[in-house]
């Protein structure tokens, strides 16, 4: 199998070709900054100790501090983390926001750790990358297997190293260790936001609109449920277990007890188990697939029936599958655009920090719809003015930024 790092850049060479980018700036963009790899040796609770693989990637800090999250996962590897932290780079830079792109992880499988050895894993790991991370060099935040907990361990050990508190230095934080109302729902809140202008723009309105959601975790819960609230139906629903449908639209507040309760959407009452290959399948106007990266590929690209999809997971659709889906008119709204409702939350939790002042929620989620909805009508523009798909005219604004910038600031010699 190919680098995912290569493959993702292919996406951005062909912006980078689109927009004419001067050749010697745009090598600076094809190459992440910094990439370091460390041991985290662990002491487990028989006594034994474990050494783990940790990683931690500055893709490019031109508009500020790198910005990306931490995964404990045992399939982590440097390709997958340069490559997220390249898509962090271009998520910041679509939604404007003063941050650069980073990403970090562990190789190891948190399910099989006591809360003791996770805690001392992401102390000694935070040690380890101490001197690359903090306020105003890399923020880090939570990613697959992580949480606000792991979070306050982080901002705990970076605090006894610099001898005061730094709630700075994360965020999806805890709301009582300075953490951001509003945090929790904002890329499934975000969603919600782009669909409805995806929907504007394309004479398809949410109110009434039939909808399928793949990945019923905390970014597909949230979405469904507000888009529910907005009018549309939602036919299906799956997770890691299994999916669901019912054509006549499916109550998400149901499915969240049902997950509450037995862990898992499969049974709900009222509805057809279905799998989540055929989810993908469904003839639905917005397919928002929130679970794992290549859900969508060539092999079932040309079965896809959404006349819309919104990319609620990173990486959901392969290249391959990008040029089919563009083919047969399917509007494809890009995860950096699309789940980048999770980052620019982030972005006001580290300026409510650094203030020490905190917003109500609703301002919070005031201000991020106004984010999401500039960013929509951006990529929308850019989108319409160079007759390219959505995804292409993301990457597009994003690089143009990264590299207006860059060219401003010059190179340091």
């Amino acid at each position: 199998m190919g680098s995912l790092f290569e493959d993702a850049l292919k996406r951005v060479d062909e912006a980078a070709e689109r927009l004419n980018l001067d050749e010697n700036i745009y090598r600076i963009l094809r190459k992440p900054k910094k990439q370091v790899i460390v041991s985290i040796p662990v002491e487990m609770d028989d006594g034994t100790i474990r050494v783990f693989d940790g990683y931690r990637v500055h893709y490019n800090v031109a508009m500020g501090p790198a910005k990306g999250g931490i995964r404990f996962h045992p399939n982590v590897t440097l390709d997958e983390v340069t490559t997220l932290a390249m898509w962090m780079t271009w998520k910041c830079a679509v939604v404007n926001i003063p941050f650069g792109g980073g990403k970090g992880g562990v190789a190891v499988d948190p399910h099989k750790l006591s809360v003791k050895e996770l805690e001392r894993l992401t102390r000694r790991y935070t040690a380890e990358i101490i001197d690359l991370i903090g306020p105003d060099v890399d923020v880090p935040a939570p990613d697959v297997n992580t949480n606000s907990q792991v979070m306050a361990w982080i901002v705990d050990t970076y605090s006894m190293h610099m001898r005061k508190t730094v709630t700075s230095v994360v965020t999806g934080k805890p709301i009582f260790l300075g953490g951001s109302r509003g945090r929790r729902e904002a890329t499934g809140r975000g969603i919600m936001f782009i669909a409805r202008e995806a929907g504007r723009v394309y004479g398809l309105p949410l109110k009434n609109a039939t909808v399928a959601v793949q990945g019923f975790g905390n970014v597909g819960s949230v979405a469904a449920k507000l888009i529910a609230m907005h009018g549309a139906r939602v036919v299906a629903l799956s997770d890691v277990n299994g999916g669901i449908y019912n054509e006549n639209g499916i109550d998400v507040n149901a499915a969240l007890r049902k997950v509450e309760e037995t862990g898992t959407i499969v049974g709900l009452e009222g509805t057809t188990p279905i799998t989540n290959e055929q989810l993908l399948e469904l003839d639905v106007d917005f397919l928002i697939p929130a679970a794992l990266e290549n859900q969508i590929t060539r092999e079932n690209a040309d079965k896809i029936k959404a006349k819309i999809i919104v990319e609620g997971a990173n990486g959901p659709t392969t290249t391959e599958a990008d040029k089919v889906l563009n083919e047969r008119g399917v509007k494809v709204i890009p995860d950096i655009l699309s789940n980048a409702g999770g980052v620019t939350v982030s972005y006001f939790e580290w300026v409510q920090d650094r203030d020490g002042y905190f917003w109500k929620e609703s301002v919070v989620n005031d201000r991020l719809e106004e984010v999401m909805t500039d960013a929509f009508n951006d990529v929308y523009q850019m989108s319409k003015q160079h007759n390219v798909p959505m995804r292409l005219a993301a990457y597009m604004v994003a690089i143009k930024r990264v590299a207006d910038i860059t060219k401003a600031r010059g190179i340091y010699a």
